[in-house]
């Protein structure tokens, strides 16, 4: 038995093929669960699920199309955990952010999160029970950098989604908790920033002093979905370096 005990378990995770969501399907596999790999692109996932071995499956999903859920909820047979990872950002400020971009951010990051709740849910609890772990951001708990405005609200929304479900399940063997990420170094991340000003003052800001990284996020999923969690709910892991600290 591996260490957290994920044998005999299916997870669906969503953004699977980011640089987070990969370290965390890696992570799942390596526990012994079987996951569902999803993203907007199945022949992506397809490659994730060659990379990282174990039981995989795939699917095509946009965590915002409703109907899409719907589908894939019904067709998955039975579940034991929900990653909703599946994220976009922007830096736009409060003062600068286009009603496009707005848009685009909470359909993916607050309702996405939201659908696969709702329609995932329900099978998890009639699969005897399971976790749900939703991906947060201290710029959803902080002010953050004072940019990243519709990521700030989408993410601040995903936390008050994360306590309301927990308490709408309680007592029904679904537990739903968050993990909330600080500045991790993706690949993405990194490619984009690395030695820029904006790097520099995320390390500024992060009282460790460096990036985390996505193994260090993957492992707190990984416990909140094993039974080693079994009395919590409604809670937020912080994996931020201390951010959320100062």
């Amino acid at each position: 038995m591996t260490e957290r005990g994920l044998e005999g378990r299916t997870v669906l995770l969503t953004g699977a093929t980011g640089g987070l969501g990969s370290a965390i399907a890696a992570r799942l596999v390596a526990d012994g669960a079987e996951v569902v790999l999803t993203d907007v692109d199945e022949a992506a996932c397809a490659e994730l699920a060659g990379r990282i071995g174990g039981r995989t499956r795939t699917a095509a999903l946009d965590v915002a199309a409703e109907e899409q859920w719907e589908r894939l909820a019904a067709a998955t047979g039975r579940l034991d955990g929900l990653v909703n990872n599946a994220g976009i950002g922007s830096l736009g400020t409060v003062a600068d952010e286009s009603r496009r971009r707005w848009d685009d951010v909470v359909a993916v990051d607050q309702l996405g999160t939201w659908l696969g709740m709702k329609y995932c849910g329900p099978v998890i609890e009639r699969s005897g029970g399971g976790s749900i772990v939703n991906i947060g951001s201290v710029l959803g708990t902080t002010g953050g950098l004072g940019n990243s405005f519709s990521y700030a609200a989408a993410k601040g929304a995903v936390r008050s989604m994360t306590l309301n479900a927990a308490l709408h399940w309680a007592d029904r063997g679904v537990r739903v908790n968050a993990v909330v990420p600080g500045f991790i170094g993706t690949a993405q991340l990194l490619g984009r920033y690395e030695g820029t000003d904006r790097h520099r003052e995320m390390l500024a800001h992060t009282p460790m002093g460096r990036l985390g990284r996505p193994e260090e996020v993957a492992a707190a999923v990984a416990f909140l979905l094993s039974a080693e969690a079994g009395y919590t709910t409604g809670s937020e892991l912080l994996v931020d370096g201390g951010w959320s600290a100062r």
